[in-house]
């Protein structure tokens, strides 16, 4: 029982921010701009994984191994299509080019929250 009490409560995840983008693992909240933004869980399971490697190139592999099921058996396609769905909500709304892709590569999301030009 000590040990438990010396360990305290646990941590509690850090807001995690690129930009004026933010998402709140523990409240799962997305905002950008001072908007909130509402996301499927798969969506934001995949945003917190960029998040997490902002600045790093994921393959879909590593994509589909962490933020899937490791024994997803469909098209890596999938991939595509919700990095699709994040650009519409995280990105156009906003004038924000934020998720690069990186062809035969994969996917970053950039450290500045991807302002566009």
């Amino acid at each position: 029982m000590r040990a438990l009490v010396r360990r305290g409560t646990p941590q509690r995840p850090v807001l995690l921010t690129t930009g004026d983008l933010g998402l709140d693992p523990a409240r799962r909240v997305v905002q950008r701009a001072a908007s909130e933004i509402r996301l499927t869980p798969r969506e934001f399971s995949l945003l917190e994984y960029l998040m997490r490697h902002c600045g790093e190139v994921v393959s879909k592999a590593e994509i589909l191994r962490d933020v899937w099921d490791p024994n997803f058996d469909g098209d890596d396609n999938v991939i595509e299509v919700y990095i699709r769905y994040l650009r519409n909500k995280i990105d156009k709304p906003f004038g924000r080019d934020s998720i690069e892709t990186i062809r035969g590569v994969g996917h970053r999301l950039l450290v500045d929250g991807g302002r566009a030009s």
